[in-house]
Parts: structure tokens; C-alpha cells; sequence
């Protein structure tokens, strides 16, 4: 039995279930009916057929008025994949399945559905594949915690959408491309005014970090970017969002001064800004007057003496700036800060005399200055922590070798810590048993706590970690959980700086933790509940799996005769009436069959469309697209939701959308009124679906159902090439990048023209509807207003007038006569655009007027300098930039004889290429704005100022100026 017919009799069951055996609402019962047979290792509770997951307490559900609110089940051993059947769950409010490292595959789409989710927790699983963009619509959301998973692909820009999120945390994972910000059509990251975290760290993140991602209005107090791949230097505005706690740049590839404005961030305790390519002077931090811990080390600072910030900051505790090129000497008053914990300043140029003075730190454990040039110590305070000055003078040159601080096998090492008996001694347990702090053998619970950026690096101080332990029991106890004591032990420092503690959790009453008892231990820790003091930082818990439940049994009901009486009659009575039911649906089933046969035979073109058999003359001939039914469209473009919407036009709108493979595809859904007939449109799918070229976006299918109308292209990530040109991508292309697009053009328009059979003929060629993909490789999309050609032979085609002004052909405007060469005179309109970056027409000035009448072939550039676009890198030589401007003005000859072809044109653009140094062979949502007139009128661009007096010219069209 299929999953289809499963799902059908479920529907058809569950009523009757319901009256006999459950008061939890079937919909409910089926999600978690699909979930048993996706996972591995359930809880024993799900098991029984008869058992109701509301009334009977199932492990990690928890309902209200029947509906289950919440899934959680932590460090269970689930294993299996999470499907689109958990949109079954309407009422869901918390989705909890951390620490399962058995959970696999991608994150389903329909999560996009479950409008009443506002925590979703799934911490260190082996989730994969993309974040799905439908998450954007989960407007109740809070938490977002998808950390240590597998997910790769871009940030979603659909997460600025969430108005209400309190915590982003998408760190350690694959994630690649750029901090996602909003740009007037898609939202982005800088709209989560009310986040307080943003936690994306070790992961493949690049590109610069937006200036736009903070803003005065926005509530972050952690904001962690460690261990990435961003470039560009760190935009000023960090220093407007005045609410800053921690900040974590470090372990990237930055550049350029750290911030004036960075002395704004007075309540930013934790700093790390090490391990990039940052220049100009030692930073001044004299502003911070917060910062607890400072790393700045291995950056490329320009020799600098010691900053005034060392002696005045009061509550530094960690101060690391390795390979910094400092210079000069150490102020005594540095080392009397009455926190100080920290001092590591190696690989340095410091010189001087080295003066700790008497009154220093008490807490003053490591100061670290090997690699330097101090040439004395004045030791007569009495320091007795550890000091490090190896490679320096003072030992290398006056005989101090022998003294302590000149021997390289000093360690500043993390100490160990391990949680102490509490006055008793530890049990004698077996093997697979622990003795607990209260001296009890137990099966704890356990993982490792992660300290992303603690205040304090004092770790020899034993008090800080019996404080965490108090706390963290004295929470259990609060929250009425099951625990007898909490113990701490292997305290590691790794490559990322964070500091991990591994926990382990001991039951009270019984030896070992139930089900729910170790859910509900997960789940305090996963979201976040559980606040340690601020010193320690943002803390996240990994938790391990839990194998070694204690078994609950629930005794069954015994029913008396009287109820047996009544559930003898209650089932008879219910068997009849499915009987009953079955006939009818399967007598009314039949006919609606027929009569939907009937019905799609007659009115629809795809009605006798047979896949298989490819002989039958009213097959489309497809190559490679496929027919979509409305509901898969609609669920991969999440309902077709405005966080999906990319683009709109004349025609209707199109809506990113995810396949389940993970491509992300273009849904063009045509307007009521855009709607065409059935056979024209079975005609447009089959033109396109031949249409196959590295410079044509390509089909990947359509969908006509329920009287819709969609194509599917594939997703072009860079947008469309008008939006490069006005700067709205943030694209800059230079000369060679304008060269290879446009080459990349002309390729596809060839290739529509003579190896296409029949041709066809685009007939609206313009800078919206050129898209550039992660390359910035150049793709021609948006075929509905294309042209066969056919098979007659004749050279052109006579139709109606369609197209966009500014880029229109005069000659078939007059002639209503297309050809091939409409395309060539679009094309050199559209190589104007590339040079100038200015639209068509533009304050009643035709683009190819304008360059005519500017053109002097004497001079250089051809007197176009003032025409040309900045961006194009005029300061630099444009090598065949002259020929471009002759191929050009070629295109855009008035008769279309004078024209040269497409593949002449790409000819012409690869010596081009090659005059520049160039490869041309190199691997480097529209809308169309179109009319339609029955009767010919004057040259379009006879008058430009008429031509934007659409009411008297055209009457009856639907114009839109570029």
C-alpha cells in the first residue's frame, strides 16, 4: 500500500477512529502516524494502535484542547528524515528535535506552513541541503536555532520577515554567500529590529558585511561572525546599535581601520576582532570603558607605541593582542587594573623595562610577553603568577636564562576542572554506572556546554565554575525537574576560542531519567532558559543521546461489562456505516472520474497528452520540461507567499520557489486577464522547451491546472542586468565584465536565429530581461513575446505590433514586418545601456540619438566620455572600446538590411575580447512591458517627447516606459 493510499483511507477512518478510540484531532494523529514510519527508535509510548496521544501523554507531545502544540523530543536517538507531512501539525507552537544526530536530509518546505510555530529547535542533528526560504513566513516566530547541522546554500533574505525573533542562530554549519539585507524587494537581515542575536558563526559566509545589517533601531546584544570568509572592512554603523554586549568579528578576512564608532559600544563587554588582514594605527578603545575581554591579535596594524586605553579600561579582565607590531614600554598602571586576569602580548616589538609594580591584580594569573625586545625585569612586587619572557633581551642577553620567566616549559594551558564530592566518597559503580557528586551510582544525562565568549579567562578560579553549578541545580530544582546534582569536568579551549565543559545531569529519585524527565532537561537548556551570569557569555548546550531510559508502564483500563456491551454495539454500528460509506465513495468516485475524463478531453490540449507515446502527432514535443500540478507550485513557492515574490510585470508575477531536490527555480503565474487560450499556450510551452543554450534561462516546466497559466525557469541568482547597470545589485562591472555579458547575449540570440529549427525571433530584447547568474554569466529569459518563424521559408513574419518602446525596432514598427534583424537593432540598443548604463529613453532623450550626435571618431573614446558610465572604469584603458561603439551603431541602423546578423555580432564581440587580453571562451524575475496595435502609425521614435503620451497614440495599449 502506497503512502497516497495511506493517506486517503486515513482520511476516510479518521472520523470513526476518533468516535471510538481518540478525542485527539485525527489531522494531529495522522502527522504522527507519519512520523512513526519515518523515524527509527520512537518513544515506546507511540506504539500502541489504541492509545491516544493527548489523552494518554505521549512522550513529547503536549496538546491543548486536543491539538498537539508541541513536539519535543531532545537527545532521544531519533533517526530518520523530517517530511512535508508535518504541515499535519496546524496548531504546532514548539518544534524540539536537538541533539539527534540520527535526523538526516533537508528541512521540508511546508515548515513554511505551520503559521502558529514560534520556536523551532534543532541543535546538533545532521540536517542538510538549504534553509528553506518558507521559514520567512512564520510570523509567531521567536527562536530560530538551526546550529551545528549540515545546511549549506545562502541565508534566506524571507528571515527578515520575522518580525518577532528573539534568536538567530545558524552557526556551524555550511552556509556560503552573503549576509542577506533588504534591497526594496527582498527583505533582509537588518529588518529584525527586535532580535537580540545574531549568532552565525563558523561557517562559509562572504562578501563584505553590509553597512545596511545595523541600524539605531535594532535591539542586538550579541552579534558573533566568527570564523567565516567576510571581506571589506567593518562598517562604521556596528557603532549605532548602542545595546552591544559581545561582538565577534575575528577569524575572517577583514580589512581596513576598526571604527571610530566602535567607542559608542560602551556597554560591549567581549571584542574579538583577531585573525584578519585589519590596518592603520593600534586602535583607540578608550570609549569601551565595558570591555571585559579584548583580542586583536595577528592583524596587519602599523607600528604603534602602547595605546592609552591599556591603563584606563577598570573591567578588563582579558587583554590578547598578539602580533599587533606594538612598540614601546608596558605602563605599570596596566598591570593595577583591579580585574586583570590576562596579559598576552607576544610577537611584538615592546621594549623598554618590564614593571609590574606592587600593586598589581590579585587576580592577575598569566602575563605573557615572549618575542618582545624587553631588555629588563623589575621583579621586587613579588609577582608569583605566570610570566612568559622568552626571546626577549632580558633573557637572552643578560644572563637571566635560568630564571623562571625565561624558560619556555611555563604553560598558560587551561587548568582542568573537575566537580568535587560534596564531603563523601564517590561509590563504587559499575561500569556503566557514574558516581554522582552526592556519591550515588547513576545513568546521567549528559553533552558539553559551549562558552562562545566568556568575560573572564581566570580559569584556575574554581569558584566560577561551583557558582555555575549551584545555579544550574538551583534551576533544575525551580523547574521541578528530577535532578539530584549536576557535574562539570574536561574544560578545553579549541581553535574557535571557545571554552567546552562537558555536563553530565544525575537523576533524584530512581538511578536513571524517564523519557520525558531527560526531554524536558534538553529542552530547558536548548532554548535557552537557563540564563548563567552575563560574565559567562552566550553559553549554547550540546546535548549527547540517552540510551538508558527508565521504563514507564501504564497499566490499561479494565472496562466493565456494561462498556463492553456498549463498544460491541458502538463498533457493529461503525462497521456499518463504513460500509456504507465505502460503496458510496467509490460509486461517486467513479462517476466524477468519467466525467472529469470527459470534461478534460474536450476543453483541455493536454487532455490526450499521453508522455509515453511519442508517435501521437498531438504530443508536444517537450525535451526536458515537465507539467507541474498547482498544488507542488504551490507548495514549493511556499503559497506563493510576498517573501517569494521577485518580480512583477505586464504579464503576472513571478515567485522564487524550491524544488525538493533543492533547485531553486522561477515561477512565472500569468494575471486572470494574461491568461491565454489552452492550444496557444500548449504552442508557447513547445517553443520553449527546445530552447536550449548556456545563455537562454531555461524551462524547466509549466503548470496548467485549475485554470492557471505558469511557466518554471530555472533561478538566476545576480538578478537581472539592468539592475547591475543602476547599481541596485551592488554588481560593479567593469569593461571586461560588460564584454563577456554582452558576448554572452549575442551567443543566445545566435543561437535562437540560425541553430534553432524553425527560428525564432525574441522580439523584446532589454536589460530586464538579461539575467546574470553566480558568474555573472549573461542569460536571455523571458520568451513571452517570441516568434516562430515556422517553416515557410519567407524571411519574415507579419503579426501585430509587440515589444518595448525604447528598444523596438522602427522598421517593423512601420512594417509590422519581423525579422531576425528587430532582434539586432534591440541588441544595439541594449550595448548602448551596457556603456552608458542609461535607460532607453530617459527624460525624453532616445539613447541612440544621444550617442550619435555626442560620437566624434577623431577624438578619443569618441568624444563619449561624459555619456559613458563612471563604473565602467574610465580611468583605465578600454581596449576595443571604440569597435563596440561602431557595432553598435550598426545594430541600430534605421533599414534592417544594413544590419549585421547576431552571429556576425559574435564574431565581432570575440575579437573584441581578444584586442583586450581577453578569453572569450572564459567561464566568467523579469517583466515585460509590451502593446499590442492593430494599425500601423508614425515612427516610434520620430517625436520622444510623443512617445510618452501613450492615451492619444494608443488608445487601446498597455505601454509601460523603461
Amino acid at each position: 500500500m502506497d503512502h497516497r493510499t495511506q493517506v486517503f483511507l486515513l482520511l476516510i477512518f479518521a472520523p470513526f477512529l476518533v468516535l471510538a478510540n481518540h478525542v485527539t484531532s485525527p489531522q494531529d494523529v495522522m502527522g504522527l502516524t507519519f512520523l512513526k514510519q519515518l523515524w527509527n527508535n520512537t518513544p515506546p509510548s507511540w506504539g500502541t494502535r489504541l492509545s491516544d496521544p493527548c489523552e494518554d501523554d505521549w512522550d513529547g507531545i503536549r496538546c491543548t484542547n486536543m491539538r498537539v502544540i508541541s513536539l519535543i523530543l531532545p537527545s532521544m536517538n531519533l533517526t530518520g528524515t523530517l517530511s512535508g507531512d508535518i504541515d499535519q501539525f496546524s496548531e504546532l507552537q514548539i518544534l524540539d528535535l536537538s541533539y539527534n544526530k540520527g535526523l538526516t536530509g533537508p528541512l521540508p518546505t511546508e515548515i513554511g506552513s505551520l503559521k502558529k510555530l514560534y520556536n523551532i529547535i534543532l541543535v546538533g542533528c545532521s540536517f542538510s541541503g538549504l534553509i528553506p526560504a518558507s521559514i520567512g513566513s512564520l510570523q509567531e516566530l521567536i527562536f530560530l536555532s538551526l546550529n551545528s547541522n549540515r545546511f549549506s546554500g545562502r541565508i534566506p533574505s524571507s528571515i527578515g520577515n520575522l518580525s518577532k525573533l528573539y534568536w538567530l542562530d545558524l552557526a556551524d554549519n555550511n552556509l556560503e554567500g552573503p549576509i542577506p539585507v533588504s534591497d526594496g524587494v527582498e527583505p533582509g537581515l537588518d529588518m529584525l529590529s527586535h532580535c537580540k542575536h545574531f549568532h552565525l558563526g563558523i561557517n562559509h559566509l562572504s562578501g563584505p558585511i553590509p553597512s545596511k545589517l545595523f541600524n539605531s533601531n535594532m535591539r542586538l546584544i550579541h552579534v558573533l561572525f566568527e570564523s567565516n570568509k567576510l571581506t571589506g572592512s567593518i562598517p562604521s554603523s556596528v557603532g549605532l546599535v548602542k545595546s552591544l554586549e559581545v561582538v565577534r568579528f575575528d577569524d575572517n578576512i577583514l580589512s581596513g581601520l576598526i571604527p571610530l564608532s566602535f567607542n559608542n559600544l560602551t556597554n560591549v563587554s567581549q571584542l574579538f576582532l583577531s585573525n584578519n588582514k585589519l590596518s592603520g594605527p593600534a586602535p583607540d578603545l578608550t570609549g569601551m570603558i565595558g570591555l571585559h575581554y579584548v583580542d586583536l591579535s595577528n592583524n596587519s596594524f602599523d607600528t604603534s607605541d602602547v595605546p592609552p586605553w591599556f591603563s584606563t579600561l577598570e573591567s578588563l579582565t582579558t587583554l590578547i593582542m598578539e602580533d599587533t607590531k606594538l612598540q614601546g614600554e608596558i605602563p605599570v598602571s596596566l598591570f593595577s587594573l583591579s580585574n586583570l586576569q590576562t596579559v598576552v602580548l607576544k610577537n611584538n616589538q615592546l621594549n623598554g623595562t618590564l614593571d609590574i609594580g606592587t600593586s598589581y591584580s590579585s587576580q592577575l594569573q598569566l602575563i605573557d610577553l615572549q618575542n618582545n625586545k624587553i631588555h629588563e625585569y623589575e621583579g621586587n612586587g613579588g609577582y608569583d603568577g605566570i610570566l612568559i619572557l622568552v626571546q626577549n633581551p632580558v633573557c637572552t642577553e643578560t644572563g637571566a636564562s635560568l630564571m623562571s620567566y625565561c624558560k619556555i616549559s611555563q604553560s598558560s594551558d587551561l587548568v582542568q576542572y573537575e566537580t568535587l564530592p560534596n564531603n563523601c566518597v564517590p561509590s563504587a559503580c559499575s561500569s556503566d554506572q557514574v558516581s554522582s557528586p552526592n556519591c550515588k551510582c547513576a545513568y546521567p544525562y549528559g553533552g558539553r556546554i559551549n562558552f562562545r565568549a566568556p568575560t573572564f579567562s581566570d580559569w584556575e578560579n574554581s569558584n566560577v565554575f561551583k557558582e555555575l553549578e549551584n545555579n544550574l541545580t538551583g534551576f533544575f530544582s525551580k523547574h521541578q525537574v528530577n535532578v539530584d546534582s549536576v557535574s562539570f569536568s574536561n574544560l578545553t579551549k579549541d581553535s574557535h576560542a571557545y571554552i567546552w565543559l562537558s555536563l553530565e545531569v544525575f537523576p533524584q529519585i530512581q538511578n536513571r531519567f524517564t523519557r520525558k524527565e531527560v526531554s524536558n532537561i534538553a529542552f530547558l537548556l536548548s532554548n535557552q532558559t537557563f540564563k548563567p551570569q552575563k560574565y559567562f557569555g552566550p553559553i549554547v548546550f550540546i546535548g549527547n543521546d540517552y540510551s538508558d531510559f527508565a521504563v514507564e508502564t501504564i497499566a490499561p483500563s479494565k472496562p466493565n461489562k456494561s462498556s463492553n456491551v456498549g463498544i460491541i454495539i458502538g463498533a457493529a454500528a461503525g462497521a456499518s456505516v463504513l460500509v456504507l460509506i465505502f460503496l458510496l465513495v467509490g460509486i461517486y468516485a467513479i462517476r466524477q472520474k468519467r466525467r472529469a475524463k470527459r470534461a478534460t478531453d474536450q476543453n483541455n490540449p493536454f487532455g490526450k497528452w499521453d508522455v509515453n507515446n511519442k508517435s501521437s502527432g498531438s504530443i508536444p514535443q517537450l525535451k526536458g520540461a515537465r507539467s507541474f500540478s498547482f498544488e507542488e507550485l504551490m507548495k514549493y513557492s511556499n503559497n506563493f507567499s510576498e517573501a517569494n515574490d521577485v518580480g512583477s510585470g505586464g504579464y503576472g508575477k513571478v515567485y522564487r520557489g524550491t524544488l525538493p531536490t533543492g533547485q531553486l527555480i522561477a515561477i512565472k503565474r500569468a494575471h486572470t486577464e494574461s491568461i491565454q487560450g489552452g492550444h496557444q499556450f500548449k504552442s508557447e510551452i513547445e517553443l520553449l522547451s527546445r530552447v536550449h543554450h548556456k545563455n537562454l534561462v531555461s524551462l524547466v516546466g509549466f503548470c496548467f491546472d485549475r485554470d492557471e497559466q505558469m511557466l518554471v525557469y530555472e533561478y538566476v541568482a545576480n538578478g537581472t542586468l539592468k539592475d547591475s547597470l543602476s547599481g541596485k545589485s551592488g554588481i560593479r562591472l567593469d569593461w571586461p565584465r560588460r564584454l563577456k555579458i554582452a558576448l554572452g547575449t549575442a551567443r543566445g540570440l545566435a543561437y535562437l536565429h540560425e541553430l534553432c529549427h524553425p527560428p525564432i525571433i525574441h522580439r523584446d530584447i532589454k536589460s530586464t530581461n538579461v539575467l546574470l547568474d553566480n558568474r555573472l554569466s549573461a542569460k536571455v529569459a523571458d520568451f513571452g513575446l517570441s516568434k516562430s518563424m515556422g517553416d515557410s521559408g519567407r524571411d519574415h513574419v507579419s503579426t501585430q505590433v509587440k515589444g518595448t518602446m525604447g528598444y523596438m525596432d522602427p522598421e517593423y514598427y512601420m512594417t509590422q514586418r519581423l525579422t531576425e534583424k528587430s532582434d539586432v537593432y534591440g541588441f544595439g540598443v541594449l550595448m548602448l545601456e551596457i556603456l552608458t548604463a542609461r535607460k532607453p529613453i530617459e527624460q525624453g532623450k532616445y539613447i541612440v540619438r544621444e550617442v550619435r550626435m555626442a560620437m566624434d571618431r577623431t577624438k578619443e573614446l569618441y568624444n563619449l566620455h561624459v555619456i559613458l558610465d563612471s563604473a565602467i572604469g574610465l580611468r583605465t584603458t578600454l581596449v576595443g572600446l571604440e569597435r563596440f561603439v561602431d557595432l553598435a551603431m550598426a545594430c541600430v541602423q534605421e533599414e534592417g538590411v544594413n544590419r549585421p546578423t547576431m552571429s556576425e555580432v559574435v564574431k565581432e564581440i570575440e575579437y573584441i575580447m581578444q584586442l583586450a587580453g581577453l578569453n572569450p571562451n572564459a567561464e566568467s524575475a523579469s517583466t515585460s512591458s509590451s502593446y499590442e496595435d492593430p494599425a500601423r502609425v508614425r515612427h516610434p521614435y520620430s517625436n520622444i517627447e510623443a512617445a510618452f503620451d501613450y492615451s492619444g497614440v494608443f488608445p487601446s495599449s498597455k505601454i509601460e516606459p523603461q
